[in-house]
């Protein structure tokens, strides 16, 4: 049949499409129910069933509701016919009964009644539930309530787990309506009951006054002890004249003490106290106990990088720096030297009794080798030992007990500029030296080799002078000349113009080294230790006036003189390996 509208005589027109769409009896009779309940209203029940899970409760609505035996406080007391109040949660659940919880309505009604009974500033009594992250969680007339760590007791608390399970008034601070949330405090209330008896109990003492007291709780930094109404703090520093490393090792919570009072704030209520000062300063009369130089016994208490400290007595430490630990060793640790709770010898080095310093020595217990070593070896003596180490710019050679003295490259030769002492000796090589100085107070021995001849420059001119024809081999080339080597080891220098009477662009196109050359000596130095060399001199019939003239082509092509010498020294190595790459 179709659905569409149709009209016959006497009957108005039907819409059949509408008449399809209506509800059924059943489903009207429903919405009627239904309507009488409110999801997130509390309403009242009447329990028709206990399981052993729980409970069904008849709310009026055309199925029961469950509640399990979980939100009950004693479920073995729960009754068929009990009446409760219940949340209303939703209307149907997947199970089509209507989600109910006691325990909701249970903890809304509390709420309400915390709000409208109970404000911020209000006396409530609490239980202890749970730790929580910065305090703990106190249930009040059946809300959850926290309890902040700092405002458990009027000091510090370390270990909360003691308050649980145990009943405390608290005052509300906080509430917030919002959140659903409260905060509540118990050191209010103890502070507002110990505020007069702290009052009058500060009036009482007195600084310097010694007073009983129980140490209440002990902190990294010091003690909080109990003056029987008034908490004084003991500070770690007060404690002894000694080392101590935490309070821990004095002191124990609940132990008496007889303490001193040091200072009194009244505005902020703070005590501070301290047990050494009822003993004398040992620092009074230390530069008499321990005069400098001195050898006294002490304990090694700590170590660190640069040194160890010595306790002397209690309440008085030295120290012992690395560089005063051994004569001839280089230390660097002291942990190398001395270990924790050894007992050693020391000498006092100085006292400064303001600062409470004491410097101390382990190594001027033995006598000093490097004076011994200035007595047993003058000035001008001559010494043999091992190259024991290199650097570039010297060498260092032992001379005995692990001492060693130092050549420097400017003593290991009289006639030639020495720029790395691997040039002259190795190491491990045995060689002879002369003791030019030592120093017993900065530990140092210089030592010279070319102090073993000779200096050959002091009697140059019975040697060489200008106008003399020599013969030598190349020993160096630099980029301005090459290096000859005379006899009596004195060098000799070519300059490059001095090579030949034609230009010569580079000295190795013309020279090589190991050649043996002749030439004429044109120029003697004796302030720079030079001798001047010209090949193109060397002909027979050279002439004075060439000879002059040579010479001051030389002087002229050296200027600034010492600089062009030295340069080629250091680079003439270089300049030929670059030369060489072309």
């Amino acid at each position: 049949m179709s659905k569409e509208t149709t009209t016959e005589p006497g009957l108005e027109a039907v819409n059949y499409v509408e008449l399809e769409n209506m509800p059924s009896m059943d489903e009207l009779l429903s919405s009627e129910v239904q309507s009488e309940f409110v999801a997130g209203s509390i309403i009242p029940g009447k329990i028709v069933e206990k399981r052993n899970d729980g409970v069904l409760v008849d709310i009026g609505y055309k199925a029961e509701g469950f509640v399990p035996a979980a939100e009950f406080k004693n479920f073995q007391e729960v009754n068929v016919n009990d009446e409760l109040e219940v949340f209303l949660e939703e209307i149907e659940n997947e199970n089509n009964m209507p989600g109910i919880s006691m325990q909701k309505a249970d903890g809304i009604k509390a709420w309400n009644k915390i709000t409208k009974e109970y404000g911020e500033g209000c006396i409530v009594t609490g239980l202890m539930k749970h730790r929580v992250k910065g305090g703990l969680i106190v249930d009040v007339e059946g809300v959850e309530a926290f309890l902040p760590g700092s405002q458990v007791d009027v000091g510090p608390v370390r270990d909360l787990d003691q308050y649980l399970n145990k009943e405390y008034e608290l005052k509300i601070l906080k509430i917030n309506e919002e959140r659903r949330n409260i905060v509540v405090s118990r050191r209010e209330l103890l502070e507002e009951s110990l505020k007069g008896k702290r009052t009058a109990l500060l009036k009482e003492m007195e600084i310097n006054q010694v007073r009983k007291g129980i140490v209440k709780n002990i902190t990294d930094f010091g003690a909080f002890v109990d003056l029987g109404g008034v908490d004084g703090l003991l500070h770690i520093t007060d404690m002894s004249w000694g080392r101590i490393s935490h309070p821990s090792e004095m002191l124990e919570v609940g132990q008496e003490l007889d303490i001193m009072v040091l200072d009194i704030d009244y505005d902020k209520e703070r005590v501070s106290l301290g047990i050494k000062q009822q003993s004398e300063n040992p620092w009074n009369n230390v530069e008499e106990k321990y005069p400098v130089k001195s050898v006294i016994k002490g304990r090694v208490v700590n170590i660190m990088p640069y040194g160890a400290f010595l306790e002397l007595e209690e309440g008085v430490e030295g120290l012992v720096h690395v560089s005063e630990m051994s004569w001839t060793k280089r230390i660097t640790k002291a942990g190398d030297v001395v270990s924790v709770g050894e007992e050693v010898e020391a000498v006092v080095l100085d006292i400064s009794q303001d600062n409470r310093k004491i410097s101390l020595g382990l190594r001027q217990i033995n006598s000093n080798p490097w004076e011994l070593l200035a007595e047993k070896y003058p000035t001008g003596s001559k010494i043999k030992g091992k190259v024991r180490n290199m650097t570039s710019y010297g060498a260092f050679v032992e001379i005995e007990d692990d001492i060693d003295g130092m050549i420097h490259v400017s003593d290991m030769s009289w006639t030639r500029k020495i720029n790395n002492p691997n040039e002259v000796l190795k190491p491990g090589e045995e060689v002879e030296a002369i003791i030019l100085d030592i120093n017993a107070d900065q530990q140092r021995i210089s030592l010279g080799l070319k102090q073993l001849e000779m200096d050959p420059w002091g009697e140059i001119e019975k040697h060489y002078k200008v106008g003399d024809l020599v013969k030598g081999k190349i020993t160096k080339i630099a980029g301005f000349g090459a290096f000859i080597e005379l006899s009596n080891k004195i060098d000799g220098l070519i300059h490059i113009s001095q090579i030949s009477k034609d230009h010569v662009e580079k000295v190795k196109d013309v020279l090589a080294l190991g050649d043996e050359i002749e030439a004429r000596v044109i120029k003697i130095d004796k302030d720079e230790r030079r001798i001047g060399l010209s090949i193109k001199a060397a002909q027979e019939d050279f002439t004075e006036s060439e000879l002059k003239t040579a010479e001051e082509e030389y002087v002229a092509a050296l200027q600034p003189g010492d600089q062009l010498v030295a340069m080629g020294d250091v680079f003439g190595d270089h300049l030929d390996a670059l030369d060489g790459a072309e």
